[in-house]
């Protein structure tokens, strides 16, 4: 997890974390974490500026999938190496804060 970004971590996460873990839900999860709105005001550009490109390295990186639905219904899906990828930031995290 060391070459992700700080949003692409959280998005990693987020998208764990979905039942139903479309574009909207996830955008959602993580506004409600920041908690404030994570874009310029206008959805769309961010959108297209930050989620997106940063979903797809994640799928670039094979630590999720996409499962497409069409424009905006995609379905996004963690893989067994992002849950490894997960479970290893725990684990780090259990040896800083279980001193």
């Amino acid at each position: 997890m060391d070459d992700l970004t700080g949003l692409q971590r959280d998005l990693l996460f987020a998208v764990a974390g979905q039942d139903d873990p479309h574009y909207l839900a996830i955008k959602q999860d993580l506004q409600a974490y920041y908690e404030k709105a994570i874009y310029n005001g206008h959805d769309r550009e961010f959108r297209t500026r930050r989620l997106f490109p940063n979903l797809d390295t994640l799928i670039e990186k094979e630590l999720v999938e996409r499962e497409r639905r069409g424009q905006d219904m995609d379905r996004y899906h963690v893989t067994d190496e992002g849950y490894r990828v997960i479970d290893e930031r725990h684990a780090w995290e259990r040896e800083r804060v279980d001193r």
